[in-house]
């Protein structure tokens, strides 16, 4: 039983700051590089950062670089993302999740959550 719970959604004005918290039951995650995932209606789920397993090395895709933070705390088995300078578009369910790929962003199918939702809007 692998559970993976996202928190810390809400919402957010235009240039504010939100920290998502991602944590695990069933498996530690010191085995796995962790990602962070979005979805919004009708388009399809996109990977937009991802940790290494001791914290080492961090991806961000061109959408959120220089604006979210990624880190992670495996004594606490919980990784997190900081989102700073949030705009409009980024707006959607937040999910955490294994990346299952070594050079790209892809969780593992069985593992996903609910998810926390950002809402970014005046």
């Amino acid at each position: 039983q692998v559970q993976l719970v996202e928190s810390g959604g809400g919402l957010v004005q235009p240039g504010g700051s939100l920290r998502l918290s991602c944590t695990a039951t069933g498996t530690s995650l010191d085995y796995y590089d962790i990602g962070w995932f979005r979805q919004t209606p009708g388009k399809e789920r996109e990977g937009i950062s991802c940790v290494s397993r001791t914290d080492g090395s961090k991806y961000y895709e061109d959408s959120v670089k220089g604006r979210f933070t990624i880190s992670r705390d495996n004594a606490r088995n919980t990784v997190f993302l900081q989102m700073d300078s949030l705009k409009y578009e980024d707006t959607a369910v937040y999910y955490c999740n294994v990346n299952i790929r070594r050079y790209s962003l892809v969780g593992y199918d069985e593992y996903w959550g609910q998810g926390t939702r950002v809402t970014v809007s005046s």
